[in-house]
């Protein structure tokens, strides 16, 4: 059995994502981070970006991450998230649209945040 990490992924309003994988990639103040089983124990700052769970069973999962925090310890992965989607759970022509509207404001966390759900869908 390959060695695996318990990880949960948690949104201000809800629990988004809860499972067992074999990596998590997501993006810190320090950088991207790669977190496989037996990593150091990390506490770290989440920036806005796509989260990509590789499961267990073979799987993906990619969120989009806005703020929040990563903690690791004991093959326990923690992401603590402002907000969170799933990338399935993310309207593509509504976050389009919320994309054009942000640039046309010169709304720039608008527009990122927009284009992390974007880049999240694409990445699944």
């Amino acid at each position: 059995m390959a060695a695996e990490l318990h990880v949960e992924l948690v949104a201000a309003d809800r629990s988004v994502w809860s499972g067992e994988a074999t990596l998590v990639v997501a993006r810190t103040t320090s950088g991207d981070i790669g977190v496989m089983p037996g990593h150091q124990p990390l506490l770290g700052v989440l920036e806005s970006g796509p989260v990509t769970i590789r499961t267990s069973d073979g799987g993906t999962v990619v969120a989009a991450v806005h703020g929040g925090f990563i903690s690791f310890a004991d093959n326990k992965l923690s992401l603590l998230a402002e907000i969170a989607e799933l990338s399935d759970e993310i309207d593509v022509q509504r976050a389009e649209r919320a994309l054009e509207r942000a640039q046309s404001d010169a709304d720039a966390s608008a527009e990122r945040r927009a284009d992390v759900r974007l880049r999240a869908v694409s990445a699944h």
